[in-house]
Protein backbone atom coordinates (compact mmCIF):
# COMPACT_ATOMS: atom_id res chain seq x y z
CA UNK A 1 0.00 0.00 0.00
CA UNK A 2 1.26 3.60 -1.29
CA UNK A 3 1.91 6.03 1.47
CA UNK A 4 -0.18 9.02 1.24
CA UNK A 5 1.26 13.14 1.67
CA UNK A 6 1.16 13.51 5.42
CA UNK A 7 0.46 16.99 6.70
CA UNK A 8 2.84 18.00 9.22
CA UNK A 9 1.55 20.99 11.88
CA UNK A 10 3.81 23.60 13.46
CA UNK A 11 5.05 22.63 17.60
CA UNK A 12 2.92 25.24 18.50
CA UNK A 13 -0.31 22.95 17.68
CA UNK A 14 1.07 20.13 20.54
CA UNK A 15 -1.66 19.62 23.15
CA UNK A 16 0.52 19.72 26.26
CA UNK A 17 -2.68 18.53 28.33
CA UNK A 18 -2.78 15.36 26.18
CA UNK A 19 0.62 14.70 25.96
CA UNK A 20 1.27 15.10 29.46
CA UNK A 21 -0.68 11.57 29.91
CA UNK A 22 1.31 9.30 27.98
CA UNK A 23 3.48 6.92 28.74
CA UNK A 24 5.93 7.01 29.42
CA UNK A 25 5.92 10.80 28.72
CA UNK A 26 3.99 11.71 31.84
CA UNK A 27 6.69 11.47 34.03
CA UNK A 28 9.25 14.23 32.34
CA UNK A 29 9.37 17.61 33.63
CA UNK A 30 7.65 20.45 31.28
CA UNK A 31 11.16 21.73 30.33
CA UNK A 32 12.63 18.60 29.43
CA UNK A 33 8.84 17.86 27.50
CA UNK A 34 9.25 21.41 25.55
CA UNK A 35 12.73 19.96 24.26
CA UNK A 36 11.39 16.70 23.18
CA UNK A 37 8.74 17.74 21.85
CA UNK A 38 10.21 20.56 19.77
CA UNK A 39 11.72 17.49 17.98
CA UNK A 40 8.79 15.45 17.34
CA UNK A 41 6.53 15.22 14.48
CA UNK A 42 2.32 15.65 15.05
CA UNK A 43 1.07 14.28 11.89
CA UNK A 44 -2.58 13.65 10.17
CA UNK A 45 -2.92 10.99 7.98
CA UNK A 46 -5.63 9.75 5.77
CA UNK A 47 -7.89 6.91 5.86
CA UNK A 48 -6.13 3.80 4.52
CA UNK A 49 -2.53 5.12 5.09
CA UNK A 50 -0.04 2.70 6.68
CA UNK A 51 1.39 4.18 9.63
CA UNK A 52 4.46 1.53 9.57
CA UNK A 53 4.99 -1.93 8.22
CA UNK A 54 6.06 -5.05 9.76
CA UNK A 55 9.38 -6.39 9.94
CA UNK A 56 10.43 -2.45 9.92
CA UNK A 57 12.40 -0.57 12.37
CA UNK A 58 11.42 2.72 12.55
CA UNK A 59 13.40 3.74 15.90
CA UNK A 60 9.82 5.50 16.84
CA UNK A 61 7.24 5.93 19.57
CA UNK A 62 3.71 6.35 17.81
CA UNK A 63 0.93 7.34 20.00
CA UNK A 64 -1.91 7.34 18.34
CA UNK A 65 -4.29 10.87 19.22
CA UNK A 66 -7.19 10.76 17.45
CA UNK A 67 -8.84 8.32 14.91
CA UNK A 68 -8.97 4.32 14.62
CA UNK A 69 -6.09 2.03 13.74
CA UNK A 70 -5.99 -1.40 12.34
CA UNK A 71 -2.93 -3.72 13.24
CA UNK A 72 -3.11 -6.42 11.05
CA UNK A 73 -0.74 -9.35 11.67
CA UNK A 74 1.52 -11.46 9.30
CA UNK A 75 -1.68 -14.33 9.58
CA UNK A 76 -4.36 -11.55 8.41
CA UNK A 77 -5.63 -11.02 11.84
CA UNK A 78 -7.15 -7.57 12.56
CA UNK A 79 -7.17 -5.91 15.70
CA UNK A 80 -8.42 -2.60 15.91
CA UNK A 81 -7.48 -0.06 18.13
CA UNK A 82 -9.22 3.96 18.65
CA UNK A 83 -7.62 6.59 19.45
CA UNK A 84 -7.00 7.49 23.28
CA UNK A 85 -7.82 3.93 24.13
CA UNK A 86 -3.88 3.18 25.38
CA UNK A 87 -1.67 5.87 26.62
CA UNK A 88 1.21 3.85 25.39
CA UNK A 89 2.58 3.72 22.17
CA UNK A 90 0.86 1.58 19.50
CA UNK A 91 2.36 -2.07 19.36
CA UNK A 92 5.56 -0.78 19.67
CA UNK A 93 7.85 -3.63 19.30
CA UNK A 94 10.71 -3.20 17.47
CA UNK A 95 11.21 -4.49 14.16
CA UNK A 96 7.29 -4.03 14.13
CA UNK A 97 5.52 -7.52 15.00
CA UNK A 98 2.64 -5.70 12.87
CA UNK A 99 1.45 -3.35 10.29
CA UNK A 100 -0.71 -0.52 11.29
CA UNK A 101 -3.16 1.07 8.77
CA UNK A 102 -5.51 4.18 9.48
CA UNK A 103 -9.29 2.87 9.06
CA UNK A 104 -10.06 6.99 9.43
CA UNK A 105 -8.39 10.40 9.24
CA UNK A 106 -5.86 10.16 12.25
CA UNK A 107 -3.60 11.83 14.38
CA UNK A 108 -0.46 10.88 15.24
CA UNK A 109 2.31 11.95 18.03
CA UNK A 110 6.15 10.30 16.23
CA UNK A 111 9.08 10.67 18.49
CA UNK A 112 12.23 9.33 18.12
CA UNK A 113 12.95 7.21 20.54
CA UNK A 114 16.44 7.57 21.74
CA UNK A 115 15.42 11.12 22.19
CA UNK A 116 13.07 10.05 23.86
CA UNK A 117 15.04 8.03 26.36
CA UNK A 118 17.52 10.56 26.49
CA UNK A 119 15.64 13.63 27.51
CA UNK A 120 13.25 11.01 30.01
CA UNK A 121 16.28 9.28 31.64
CA UNK A 122 17.54 13.40 31.85
CA UNK A 123 14.62 15.12 33.33
CA UNK A 124 13.69 11.74 36.35
CA UNK A 125 17.78 11.91 37.66
CA UNK A 126 17.19 15.91 37.61
CA UNK A 127 13.83 15.24 40.15
CA UNK A 128 16.48 12.79 41.65
CA UNK A 129 18.84 15.69 42.36
CA UNK A 130 15.99 18.05 43.07
CA UNK A 131 14.92 15.98 46.52
CA UNK A 132 18.60 15.30 47.13
CA UNK A 133 19.36 19.19 47.23
CA UNK A 134 15.82 19.71 48.73
CA UNK A 135 17.21 18.05 51.93
CA UNK A 136 20.42 19.82 52.26
CA UNK A 137 19.75 23.09 53.93
CA UNK A 138 22.82 24.32 52.88
CA UNK A 139 21.30 24.60 49.57
CA UNK A 140 18.38 26.15 50.61
CA UNK A 141 18.87 29.89 48.49
CA UNK A 142 20.45 27.73 45.54
CA UNK A 143 17.46 25.51 45.05
CA UNK A 144 16.12 27.23 42.14
CA UNK A 145 18.74 28.47 40.41
CA UNK A 146 20.35 24.86 40.56
CA UNK A 147 17.60 23.44 38.91
CA UNK A 148 17.13 26.31 36.37
CA UNK A 149 21.31 25.37 35.36
CA UNK A 150 19.69 21.24 34.96
CA UNK A 151 17.34 22.18 32.71
CA UNK A 152 19.63 24.54 30.75
CA UNK A 153 19.40 22.76 26.80
CA UNK A 154 23.33 22.93 27.21
CA UNK A 155 23.54 19.86 29.29
CA UNK A 156 20.76 18.22 27.69
CA UNK A 157 23.92 16.11 25.83
CA UNK A 158 25.88 14.96 28.73
CA UNK A 159 25.14 11.51 29.48
CA UNK A 160 22.47 11.07 32.50
CA UNK A 161 24.60 9.46 35.04
CA UNK A 162 27.01 13.07 34.72
CA UNK A 163 24.11 15.40 36.46
CA UNK A 164 25.01 15.63 39.64
CA UNK A 165 28.74 16.48 38.52
CA UNK A 166 27.66 19.51 36.42
CA UNK A 167 28.16 21.60 39.55
CA UNK A 168 31.24 20.24 40.71
CA UNK A 169 32.51 21.67 37.50
CA UNK A 170 31.17 25.20 38.47
CA UNK A 171 33.39 27.58 39.40
CA UNK A 172 32.17 30.82 41.13
CA UNK A 173 33.01 34.71 39.64
CA UNK A 174 32.74 37.39 41.77
CA UNK A 175 31.32 40.31 39.06
CA UNK A 176 30.67 43.95 38.96
CA UNK A 177 28.80 46.63 37.26
CA UNK A 178 30.40 47.83 33.96
CA UNK A 179 32.64 44.28 33.68
CA UNK A 180 32.75 43.20 30.19
CA UNK A 181 32.45 39.27 30.46
CA UNK A 182 32.82 38.25 27.08
CA UNK A 183 33.65 39.90 24.20
CA UNK A 184 32.26 39.83 20.18
CA UNK A 185 35.16 38.78 18.03
CA UNK A 186 36.99 36.62 20.78
CA UNK A 187 37.44 33.47 20.56
CA UNK A 188 35.86 31.88 23.97
CA UNK A 189 36.92 28.81 25.81
CA UNK A 190 34.55 29.16 28.95
CA UNK A 191 30.61 29.92 28.87
CA UNK A 192 28.60 31.34 31.78
CA UNK A 193 25.49 31.40 34.05
CA UNK A 194 24.26 34.21 35.90
CA UNK A 195 23.72 33.10 39.69
CA UNK A 196 23.03 36.83 41.14
CA UNK A 197 22.67 40.12 38.86
CA UNK A 198 21.90 41.16 35.39
CA UNK A 199 23.64 41.65 32.32
CA UNK A 200 23.58 43.31 29.17
CA UNK A 201 23.93 41.62 25.39
CA UNK A 202 25.05 43.97 22.76
CA UNK A 203 26.22 43.38 19.16
CA UNK A 204 28.23 45.87 17.34
CA UNK A 205 27.28 45.60 13.47
CA UNK A 206 27.92 48.95 10.14
CA UNK A 207 29.80 51.15 13.30
CA UNK A 208 26.48 50.76 15.47
CA UNK A 209 26.02 49.09 18.82
CA UNK A 210 22.62 47.59 19.02
CA UNK A 211 21.12 46.74 22.55
CA UNK A 212 20.19 42.62 22.04
CA UNK A 213 18.69 41.49 25.57
CA UNK A 214 18.77 41.80 29.26
CA UNK A 215 19.04 38.68 30.85
CA UNK A 216 18.98 37.84 34.70
CA UNK A 217 19.37 34.80 37.21
CA UNK A 218 19.68 31.66 35.43
CA UNK A 219 20.57 32.51 31.87
CA UNK A 220 23.56 30.51 30.21
CA UNK A 221 26.15 32.78 27.66
CA UNK A 222 28.56 32.17 25.88
CA UNK A 223 27.92 28.91 25.33
CA UNK A 224 29.13 28.34 21.63
CA UNK A 225 32.68 28.38 22.64
CA UNK A 226 31.74 25.01 24.18
CA UNK A 227 30.64 22.91 20.98
CA UNK A 228 32.41 25.27 18.56
CA UNK A 229 35.70 27.53 17.16
CA UNK A 230 33.23 30.48 16.75
CA UNK A 231 34.03 33.76 17.32
CA UNK A 232 31.92 35.37 20.25
CA UNK A 233 28.71 37.10 18.12
CA UNK A 234 28.10 39.88 20.80
CA UNK A 235 29.37 41.33 23.77
CA UNK A 236 27.87 40.43 27.29
CA UNK A 237 28.59 43.08 30.08
CA UNK A 238 27.09 43.13 33.89
CA UNK A 239 24.33 45.80 33.97
CA UNK A 240 24.83 44.99 37.96
CA UNK A 241 27.02 43.62 40.49
CA UNK A 242 26.60 39.53 40.85
CA UNK A 243 27.74 36.11 40.90
CA UNK A 244 28.71 34.51 37.82
CA UNK A 245 28.97 30.33 37.67
CA UNK A 246 32.06 29.88 35.03
CA UNK A 247 31.93 26.60 32.94
CA UNK A 248 35.39 25.68 31.34
CA UNK A 249 35.62 23.91 27.99
CA UNK A 250 37.38 21.09 28.91
CA UNK A 251 35.52 20.34 32.11
CA UNK A 252 32.55 20.22 29.79
CA UNK A 253 33.80 17.38 27.32
CA UNK A 254 34.68 16.01 31.15
CA UNK A 255 31.31 15.69 31.96
CA UNK A 256 30.48 13.93 28.08
CA UNK A 257 32.66 10.67 28.98
CA UNK A 258 30.04 8.01 30.60
CA UNK A 259 31.55 7.26 33.74
CA UNK A 260 31.49 3.13 34.35
CA UNK A 261 28.41 1.40 35.85
CA UNK A 262 28.86 -2.20 37.51
CA UNK A 263 26.78 -4.39 35.46
CA UNK A 264 24.93 -8.08 35.17
CA UNK A 265 25.54 -10.12 32.15
CA UNK A 266 21.80 -11.15 30.45
CA UNK A 267 23.28 -15.01 30.32
CA UNK A 268 23.71 -14.38 33.88
CA UNK A 269 20.09 -13.53 34.86
CA UNK A 270 18.10 -16.36 35.61
CA UNK A 271 21.33 -17.68 37.69
CA UNK A 272 21.51 -14.55 39.59
CA UNK A 273 17.57 -14.36 40.32
CA UNK A 274 17.65 -17.92 41.21
CA UNK A 275 20.36 -17.31 43.93
CA UNK A 276 18.21 -14.20 45.58
CA UNK A 277 19.32 -11.16 43.82
CA UNK A 278 16.30 -8.85 44.08
CA UNK A 279 15.01 -7.37 40.23
CA UNK A 280 13.87 -3.89 40.54
CA UNK A 281 11.92 -2.53 37.71
CA UNK A 282 13.17 1.17 37.12
CA UNK A 283 10.48 1.88 34.49
CA UNK A 284 7.15 3.82 35.21
CA UNK A 285 3.98 2.02 37.11
CA UNK A 286 2.16 1.65 34.07
CA UNK A 287 4.80 0.37 32.26
CA UNK A 288 6.28 -2.58 35.05
CA UNK A 289 2.08 -3.32 34.86
CA UNK A 290 2.32 -4.63 31.14
CA UNK A 291 4.53 -7.07 32.47
CA UNK A 292 7.95 -7.79 34.58
CA UNK A 293 10.56 -9.85 35.58
CA UNK A 294 9.28 -12.97 37.97
CA UNK A 295 8.68 -11.04 41.63
CA UNK A 296 10.41 -7.75 40.38
CA UNK A 297 9.67 -4.59 42.50
CA UNK A 298 9.10 -1.48 40.90
CA UNK A 299 10.70 1.59 41.98
CA UNK A 300 10.29 4.45 39.06
CA UNK A 301 13.63 6.59 38.27
CA UNK A 302 11.74 9.29 39.14
CA UNK A 303 10.71 8.65 42.60
CA UNK A 304 13.93 6.79 43.40
CA UNK A 305 15.47 9.08 46.01
CA UNK A 306 11.43 8.76 47.87
CA UNK A 307 11.76 4.70 47.30
CA UNK A 308 15.59 4.41 47.94
CA UNK A 309 15.38 3.90 51.70
CA UNK A 310 12.83 0.68 51.08
CA UNK A 311 16.55 -1.30 49.70
CA UNK A 312 18.60 -3.08 52.12
CA UNK A 313 22.58 -2.52 51.85
CA UNK A 314 22.95 -5.98 52.53
CA UNK A 315 21.10 -7.43 49.74
CA UNK A 316 22.04 -7.46 46.62
CA UNK A 317 20.02 -5.68 43.17
CA UNK A 318 20.16 -5.81 39.94
CA UNK A 319 18.27 -2.84 38.21
CA UNK A 320 16.64 -2.81 34.39
CA UNK A 321 14.06 -0.83 32.16
CA UNK A 322 13.57 -1.36 28.38
CA UNK A 323 16.85 0.44 27.24
CA UNK A 324 19.22 0.47 30.08
CA UNK A 325 19.22 4.07 30.37
CA UNK A 326 17.24 4.59 33.18
CA UNK A 327 18.78 1.64 35.32
CA UNK A 328 22.42 2.47 34.72
CA UNK A 329 21.49 5.79 36.04
CA UNK A 330 19.38 4.45 38.99
CA UNK A 331 21.81 2.17 39.83
CA UNK A 332 24.74 4.38 39.45
CA UNK A 333 23.29 6.72 41.65
CA UNK A 334 22.06 4.47 44.67
CA UNK A 335 25.67 2.71 44.18
CA UNK A 336 27.21 6.09 45.09
CA UNK A 337 25.69 5.69 48.65
CA UNK A 338 27.18 2.00 49.42
CA UNK A 339 24.19 0.06 48.12
CA UNK A 340 25.26 -3.50 45.94
CA UNK A 341 23.53 -2.82 42.60
CA UNK A 342 23.93 -3.82 39.05
CA UNK A 343 22.59 -2.72 36.41
CA UNK A 344 21.83 -5.65 33.91
CA UNK A 345 23.82 -5.31 30.58
CA UNK A 346 21.72 -5.37 27.44
CA UNK A 347 18.40 -4.77 28.50
CA UNK A 348 17.17 -4.55 25.06
CA UNK A 349 16.93 -8.06 24.99
CA UNK A 350 14.68 -8.10 27.19
CA UNK A 351 11.94 -6.67 25.29
CA UNK A 352 12.22 -8.34 21.91
CA UNK A 353 9.38 -10.43 21.33
CA UNK A 354 10.58 -13.80 22.57
CA UNK A 355 12.08 -12.62 25.27
CA UNK A 356 9.39 -10.37 26.62
CA UNK A 357 7.03 -13.95 26.06
CA UNK A 358 9.77 -15.95 28.59
CA UNK A 359 10.50 -13.30 30.98
CA UNK A 360 8.17 -10.58 31.23
CA UNK A 361 5.29 -12.33 32.05
CA UNK A 362 4.44 -11.74 35.54
CA UNK A 363 1.92 -8.67 35.90
CA UNK A 364 1.67 -8.88 39.82
CA UNK A 365 2.71 -5.90 41.81
CA UNK A 366 5.61 -6.37 44.00
CA UNK A 367 7.03 -4.62 47.26
CA UNK A 368 9.93 -4.37 49.30
CA UNK A 369 9.29 -4.97 52.98
CA UNK A 370 12.23 -4.93 55.65
CA UNK A 371 14.66 -5.91 52.22
CA UNK A 372 11.64 -9.11 51.17
CA UNK A 373 9.99 -9.07 48.48
CA UNK A 374 6.29 -9.18 49.13
CA UNK A 375 3.45 -9.22 46.76
CA UNK A 376 1.28 -5.83 47.07
CA UNK A 377 -2.07 -5.19 46.87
Amino acid sequence: MQAQKTLQLPPVEFDLNLTRTLVPLKDMSESHLLALLDKSLLETVCAWQTLFSAGNYDEQHVYLLHGDVSLIAQDGARILVKGRSSLFPIAHQQPRQVTAVAETDCSLLRINSEQLDKLLTWSQVADYLQLNIARERDFDEDIDWMMTVLRSNLFFKVPPLNVEHIFSRLTPQVVYAGDVIIRQGEIGDQCYFIKEGEADVTRHQDNKREHLATIGIGRCFGEDALVNEAERNATVMMRTDGVLMRLEKQDFYRLLKEPVVATLAFNELPASLADGVIAVDVRSDEEYSEGHLPQAVNIPLNILAIKARLLNKENRYVFYCDTGRRSRAAAYLLAQQGYNILALDNCAQLFTPARQAQFLTDTQNYLLRDGVVVPGH
